[in-house]
C-alpha cells in the first residue's frame, strides 16, 4: 500500500516524496537491526502568528517545527525514539536508539502494529490543504483592524487582551513494515480578539474567533472585533444566583466539552483501565432515543477530517449512538487488543464527531426551556470519568419566560454525566463547526446550580 502523489513544496513545505524517503530509510534500518515490526512518522509544520495589543505589535512569530518518530518491536517488546534532525545519519541513530530501548522493555501482548487488513488502501483527497500567502504586514493590519473595531464599538469597552492572526500548514507522512506508506498536507488559519469592558466598578472580558482550513472562509476582521465587543458588553452587570435545580442550556462552544466527556468515557484507554462510568454500556441506552451521533472523518475541508489515523488505519463514517443507544467504542490498536476488540481507526482521537441537530434554533431552545440557566463559559476541571460526577465553575445568563433576563457569574453547575446525558431534552440547530466536535446547543432537563 503506497501513496506516490506529488505534494508541491508550497508554503515552504517539503515534498511528500522527500519525507517518504526518510520514513523508508528508517523502516529499512529497523529491519536490518532485527526488528520484527517497525513504524515511523515524520512531520513538518510551518506558520506565522501575530498578536496586536492596544494597536502595538505584541508578538510576531514565524514557526517551523519538524519531527521524526520511530517505534520498533522485537516480538512484543516496544521501543520508541524521536529526533528533529532529518540528516541520514541522525535518522539511523534514532532507529538504533529505539532498538536499544526495545531490548530492555517488558513484553506486552497488546503491543504491535495495526492489523494489516485495517490499513487504508485508498487515500481520499479531503481538500484539507489551502496555504495562505500571508505577509507579516498584512497579518498586523488585520489584527489592528479587528482590535480597533472592538475598542470603538462602545465607550464601555476600555481594554484589550489583543487580537491575533495565525496561519499554519503541515505535512505528515507515516509508514510501517506492513507496507503502508502515505501522507497528506493540511492547513489551518484563524483570527481572534479578546476585549474587556467596565460598568462602574465591575469589569468583564469576552472574546470571539474564527477558524478554517481556507483563509477566504474566515469571518472578516471587523466582524470578529464587533462580536468580541458585543459578547463583552452583554456580560456587564452580571449577578450571582441562589442555589436551585433548573434546566441548563449549554451553548455550542461549551456543549462541545460535554460530548468530549462522552468520548473520553467510551475511549479504549478508560475502558480497559476500568476507569469509565460507561464501562460495559455497549448496546445500552445512554442518551434519549432522539439522539444520533456519528463520526464523519471524510467531510471535505472539515477541521477534524483525516483519511487515516496515526497508525495508518483507514477512517470511516460510523455511528456511535443510534436512537440513544451506544453502538461502538473509540479504539486504537493497543486499546482494542486490551479489550479483545478491533481498532476503530481512532489512534489520536475521533474525526468530526457530529450529533444530529434538532429543529429548534437558539431562541427556540430558550422558549422551550422557559426558565433556567444558559451556560456560556466553564471553569475548573471537576469531572470524574470513573463515576461521572460533574461540577464546574460557570458563567452565562439567567432566562425568564423564554428570554434572556440578565448575565450571571460566580456560580457552579453540578450533576452526574450519566444523568445529564439521559436527561438531554433537545439538540439545537445552531451548529458550531469550528472544531472536531460539531454540535448545536444542548438543553438539559435539570442540574444543580450553586451560587449564593
Amino acid at each position: 500500500m503506497t501513496s506516490t502523489e506529488t505534494q508541491p513544496a508550497r508554503a515552504g513545505l517539503p515534498s511528500k516524496e522527500t519525507l517518504a524517503e526518510l520514513v523508508s530509510l528508517a523502516l529499512a534500518e529497523a529491519k536490518r537491526a532485527g526488528a520484527s515490526e517497525a513504524e515511523a512518522a515524520i512531520s513538518v509544520d510551518i506558520g506565522l502568528s501575530v498578536n496586536v495589543r492596544r494597536g502595538e505589535v505584541d508578538t510576531l512569530e514565524h514557526q517551523r517545527d519538524r519531527g521524526l518518530g520511530v517505534t520498533v518491536y522485537f516480538g512484543k517488546q516496544k521501543g520508541s525514539a524521536s529526533s528533529s534532525d532529518f540528516r541520514k545519519a541522525s535518522v539511523l541513530e534514532t532507529v538504533q536508539a529505539a532498538c536499544a530501548i526495545a531490548r530492555h522493555t517488558s513484553a506486552d501482548p497488546a503491543q504491535g502494529l495495526a492489523d494489516p487488513e485495517l490499513l487504508a488502501r485508498e487515500i481520499p483527497d479531503l481538500d484539507l490543504y489551502h496555504p495562505w500567502d500571508l505577509e507579516p504586514e498584512d497579518a498586523i493590519r488585520m489584527a489592528r483592524e479587528c482590535e480597533a473595531v472592538a475598542l470603538a464599538a462602545d465607550a464601555r469597552i476600555c481594554n484589550s487582551d489583543g487580537a491575533e492572526v495565525s496561519s499554519r500548514s503541515g505535512l505528515r507522512v507515516y509508514g510501517n513494515s506492513h507496507g503502508f506508506l502515505a501522507g497528506y498536507a493540511a492547513s489551518r488559519h484563524g483570527l481572534s480578539c479578546v476585549v474587556g469592558g467596565t460598568d462602574g466598578d465591575a469589569m468583564q472580558r469576552d472574546y470571539w474567533y474564527t477558524t478554517s482550513r481556507v483563509a477566504a472562509a474566515l469571518e472578516t476582521a471587523a466582524e470578529v472585533g464587533r462580536r468580541a465587543a458585543e459578547r463583552t458588553l452583554r456580560r456587564l452587570g452580571a449577578r450571582r444566583l441562589p442555589t436551585m435545580r433548573v434546566p441548563v442550556l449549554y451553548v455550542p462552544e461549551v456543549a462541545r466539552g460535554l460530548l468530549g466527556h462522552f468520548i473520553g468515557a467510551v475511549s479504549g484507554g478508560a475502558l480497559y483501565r476500568k476507569a469509565s462510568f460507561l464501562l460495559d454500556h455497549l448496546g445500552k441506552q445512554v442518551f434519549p432515543d432522539f439522539v444520533h451521533i456519528e463520526e464523519q472523518p471524510h467531510r471535505p475541508r472539515a477541521l477534524g477530517s483525516a483519511p487515516f489515523d496515526l497508525e495508518g488505519v483507514a477512517t470511516r463514517q460510523r455511528t456511535l449512538v443510534e436512537d440513544g443507544v451506544l453502538q461502538g467504542y473509540v479504539l486504537s490498536s493497543y486499546s482494542a487488543r486490551k479489550l479483545g476488540l478491533q481498532s476503530t481507526g481512532n489512534a489520536g482521537g475521533v474525526h468530526n464527531l457530529v450529533i444530529r441537530p434538532g429543529s429548534l434554533d437558539f431562541r427556540g431552545l430558550l422558549r422551550e426551556m422557559g426558565r433556567g440557566l444558559v451556560v456560556t463559559e466553564l471553569m475548573g476541571q471537576g469531572v470524574n470519568t470513573l463515576t461521572g460526577d460533574y461540577s464546574r465553575g460557570a458563567s452565562g445568563f439567567w432566562v425568564e419566560d423564554g428570554e434572556i433576563a440578565y448575565p450571571v457569574q460566580e456560580i457552579t453547575v453540578a450533576g452526574n454525566l450519566r444523568d445529564m446525558f439521559r436527561n438531554l431534552r433537545a439538540v439545537g440547530s445552531d451548529v458550531d463547526s469550528r472544531g472536531n466536535i460539531l454540535t448545536g446547543s444542548l438543553l438539559l432537563d435539570e442540574m444543580t446550580v450553586a451560587g449564593e
